[in-house]
């Protein structure tokens, strides 16, 4: 019995490998104020030369840098510090062509109550099935004052399905985005580790019960 407790422990211990290593996307290195964040995350450029990581995640064109600069400083007490995101103009869409699953966070400042303005789609650009909704508080200076958007939250959304895209809509120059993270899509071989674990703790038991 112990043994077989072990077995279904070690196979238990595969589950977050399903979920494995989520993609956090902080916006450093975009560029400067107003760069577009574009293909920064799907091994592209940002404005200023230096090339992102390669998550397989593009933003179209209305979702831009925000960095402080010697104009002023527009935000603080950001999670990752020297540069967030916001969108300017019409609604700006995260596309992630492999995929997400099950899990969406980000830390927002906003200076207005925005219902529904963070949506998850089952397909690229807002198409699709509606597979969850975010709603947004009027947060951006709640118990601070030295920024237009000092104070920061972190929503989340569970949901089921896999995801393609975020819309973010009604945010034009009222939201903040900083340090969204994604559960990516588990690779097939996952599947079948897992799979393959809990055959096994099958039929130990099943053969402990032959025995027995």
């Amino acid at each position: 019995m112990k043994r077989l407790a072990i077995l279904a422990a070690l196979v238990a211990a595969t589950a977050p490998a399903l979920a494995a290593n989520p993609v956090t996307l902080t916006f450093e290195g975009v560029g400067d104020y107003g760069t577009s964040v574009n293909e920064f995350y799907n091994g592209g450029t940002s404005g200023a030369g230096s090339t992102g990581t390669d998550h397989g995640v593009s933003f179209t064109s209305s979702m831009l840098s925000l960095t402080n600069d010697a104009l002023g400083s527009y935000f603080s007490n950001a999670p990752s510090g020297g540069t967030v995101a916001f969108v300017f103009g019409e609604t700006a869409y995260v596309n992630v062509d492999a995929g997400f699953s099950g899990y969406l966070s980000l830390y927002y400042s906003s200076s207005a109550m925005l219902n529904n303005s963070i949506n998850i789609y089952s397909g690229l650009n807002g198409t699709g099935d509606l597979l969850a909704s975010l709603s947004l508080n009027a947060n951006a200076t709640a118990g601070c004052s030295d920024t237009g958007f000092c104070n920061w939250e972190k929503t989340s959304a569970v949901f089921a399905g896999v995801g393609k895209s975020i819309s973010f809509a009604d945010a034009n120059g009222v939201v903040a985005f900083d340090n969204v993270t994604l559960a990516p899509v588990p690779e097939p071989s996952t599947y079948a580790l897992l799979a393959g674990g809990l055959g096994m703790v099958a039929f130990v038991a099943r053969r402990r019960r032959n025995i027995g």
